[in-house]
């Protein structure tokens, strides 16, 4: 029969026992957890800050980006707005020998108040739909 020795891990309960360094043993692997714990929350603390930062820096670029896009649209709205006048002063134009100045404007204005009472009922239409979305027990697609 050989003498072998056993090889026992450093860390294992056989090695503390066999060697008698309970404490010695206990107290340096808190003390390597306690340093992990600790590397853990300031990376955790360094990972918060560069991601409110980003956050942050990201919200004033579209806050500078959007302003620029509502001042576009307001000129693109008005715009349309002018050419919309412009189209119905001239149908009333050219309205006009055919049906007289008060009926090619009477003809115009009810055209286009038939336009907004279409818009008007589709919006009407939408806005229940919406509400009945939360009404309780009401599948809407």
């Amino acid at each position: 029969m050989s003498d072998v020795e056993e090889i026992v891990p450093a860390g294992s309960s056989d090695a503390r026992s066999a060697g008698g360094g309970d404490a010695i043993d206990e107290a340096a692997e808190n003390r390597s957890l306690i340093d992990d714990v600790e590397v853990l929350i300031e990376d955790g603390r360094t990972y918060l800050e560069a991601e409110l930062n980003f956050q942050r820096t990201r919200a004033l670029f579209i806050g500078d980006r959007a302003k620029g896009v509502a001042l576009y649209a307001l000129l693109g709205l008005m715009f349309a707005w002018m050419a919309l006048i412009g189209l119905t002063i001239g149908v009333i134009f050219a309205l006009t020998p055919a049906l007289g100045g008060w009926g090619a404007t009477g003809v115009v204005v009810a055209i286009w108040l038939v336009i907004a009472g279409l818009a008007l009922k589709a919006a009407a239409g939408r806005w229940a739909q919406l509400l009945a979305s939360f009404e309780p027990g009401d599948e809407q697609p």
